[in-house]
């Protein structure tokens, strides 16, 4: 399983963010950040959204842009066992 954090440079939401998903130990998962201000679609499209979570199953072989789910994005003050709760639920689904 593989999470993707769409980010950018100075966003402190994003920083604690990430800083949470790296804590998480009781799920495994790969954590990829994406800097948005590398991309103009990624910009121009999360330039007011950052932080936003994805949630990537790679099982399909073809491109995981079609296996890609947008996750809601959790409150700056959940902790990590709120953020791991919230991660467990969306891997049962």
């Amino acid at each position: 399983m593989q999470l993707i954090l769409y980010s950018k440079p100075g966003c402190h939401l994003c920083e604690g963010l990430q800083e949470k998903l790296e804590q998480i130990q009781n799920i495994s998962f790969e954590l990829e950040i994406r800097d948005i201000t590398t991309r103009d679609d990624w910009f121009a499209a999360y330039e007011y959204e950052v932080p936003v979570i994805y949630l990537s199953n790679r099982r399909g072989a073809e491109g995981a842009e079609g296996s890609e789910k947008l996750l809601p994005r959790p409150s700056p003050r959940a902790t990590v066992q709120q953020l791991e709760q919230m991660l467990r639920k969306y891997l049962a689904n």
